[in-house]
């Protein structure tokens, strides 16, 4: 073995590269494992019939690791829309980064993301269908403060709106952040015929509080 050769392998390794404990790495993937398990049943059948029995037998761990992770039914459910929501509002960053040089178009298209989604994903429209029915708990999850999505959505805009447009003013661009993501949410909750007409609406209303909105003539 050469010197450099020697050398490299007695560098020192970063924390990056050090490979989990076996317990944790065991804890993450029981961990992901049952929340992949909570997304399906979810999906097909609401969140109403997703019991922690159910649970441990798809996932093929025991209740009492279930619940030493998640501390109870609700922290599983909790834990669920925290995952899917960061995955949700991910997606909508990359859509209004991708568009960041015209605001009136990354709002439009940001939102048109959003509500495709809520067709499209199974789990998001499993919750909102119970939800018109009165009976899915995952709701105040999914839109009241300070859970993930209106919260989350809420900063995610905000944030982009001070990166793109640093000189209009920060109540300005809070009060647009504020409206887009809350018109957002009540068309996911009671959607229009027309989800693409939806968005230009939406996209207005926040321009016209940022004062960017086109003139349509």
């Amino acid at each position: 073995m050469s010197p450099n050769r020697r050398l490299l392998d007695k560098r020192p390794v970063s924390p990056e590269e050090r490979p989990d404990p076996p317990r944790v790495a065991w804890r993450r993937q029981m961990r992901e494992q049952v929340l992949e398990e909570a997304w399906t049943l979810a999906s097909h059948h609401g969140w109403d019939r997703v019991r922690v029995a159910d649970l441990a037998q798809r996932a093929g761990v025991s209740r009492p690791s279930i619940y030493a992770e998640f501390g109870n039914r609700a922290g599983i459910g909790q834990a669920l829309v925290h995952r899917e929501a960061d995955r949700f509002l991910t997606e909508v960053a990359i859509v209004l980064t991708a568009h960041r040089d015209d605001v009136d178009a990354a709002l439009e298209a940001g939102v048109g993301h959003a509500l495709a989604e809520a067709a499209r994903n199974p789990f998001i429209r499993a919750v909102i269908t119970a939800a018109r029915g009165g009976t899915d708990a995952l709701l105040p999850f999914l839109t009241s403060r300070p859970e993930p999505v209106f919260s989350g959505g809420r900063q995610l805009v905000a944030a982009w709106l001070a990166d793109v447009l640093p000189r209009t003013v920060e109540q300005r661009r809070d009060d647009a952040a504020d409206i887009v993501v809350r018109l957002t949410l009540s068309h996911m909750l009671l959607p229009s015929h027309d989800p693409r007409e939806a968005a230009k609406q939406v996209a207005r209303a926040g321009s016209a509080l940022l004062g960017t909105v086109a003139d349509p003539h």
